[in-house]
């Protein structure tokens, strides 16, 4: 019996008494329901040989996080005091986006990695999203179970006959889970938007002329394995995990 593919979890730096380097849960649950073997990466920065993990990898998924991306690395405004930051996540993630494509290796990039993927890339992002006419607020409620603040929140459109699309059976709309406070504004050189919310947000993205599954989305799909786009998605990216192990060995 073959061995899984290894799949690369980003992790965020966690201050509790000392510094942790982790992973949440639903995020190496769902590797694992993919058929991947989960490897949560720390946030090292120059002190991590970005080159040799991704040789050893067959897949990077990027997490979503409590944190944004510096907005020193997009060129953004100063942020506001109480902004929670991670530099050491970002020194890490923007190299290895930029390595992994480079390399044909995988990628799915899920929230704060749909923005880190977006930066890697030469875009910029928006900080208040709520605060600006005609968006609505994508931010979830605070205090409800995780199960409700996971739940569906609002629809988005899918590009006609766009990767997404073929992954949802040739929808053109689908429901989201929608958990962020930052989105994406310039769109980088290179991507592609595959989903749009109502109000315009982008909600997906895809790497144009990539050569291996190379998508971000502003959503959770690891909350939503079941459902005909999220759960082919994560899907998707482990059939990709897959052949890329069996084109390597």
């Amino acid at each position: 019996m073959s061995s899984p593919p290894l799949i690369g979890i980003s992790a965020c730096v966690l201050s509790l008494r000392h510094d942790f380097h982790a992973a949440g849960d639903p995020y190496v649950r769902a590797v694992a329901a993919i058929g991947g073997l989960p490897v949560i990466l720390p946030s090292l920065g120059a002190e991590l040989d970005g080159g040799a993990i991704l040789a050893r990898l067959d897949g990077l998924l990027l997490t979503g996080s409590p944190s944004n991306v510096e907005p020193s690395r997009y060129g953004g405004h100063a942020p506001r005091p109480d902004t929670l930051l991670d530099a050491r996540r970002d020194a890490t993630t923007l190299p290895l986006v930029r390595g992994a494509l480079a390399a044909g290796l995988p990628l799915l990039a899920i929230c704060r990695g749909h923005q880190e993927l977006n930066v890697a890339l030469g875009g910029t992002l928006l900080q208040h999203v709520e605060e600006l006419p005609g968006r609505i607020d994508h931010r979830a409620p605070a205090h409800p179970p995780m199960a409700v603040r996971y739940a569906p929140a609002h629809d988005v459109a899918l590009l006609a006959g766009g990767a997404l699309s073929r992954i949802a059976g040739g929808a053109r709309t689908a429901r989201v889970n929608s958990l962020h406070g930052q989105a994406i504004d310039a769109l980088a050189p290179g991507l592609a938007v595959e989903a749009t919310a109502p109000d315009g947000t982008i909600e997906a993205v895809r790497v144009e002329g990539a050569t291996g599954f190379a998508i971000g989305v502003q959503w959770h799909p690891e909350w939503m394995l079941d459902d005909p786009l999220s759960g082919g998605v994560m899907r998707g990216f482990g059939e990709a995990a897959r052949a890329r192990r069996d084109a390597e060995r």
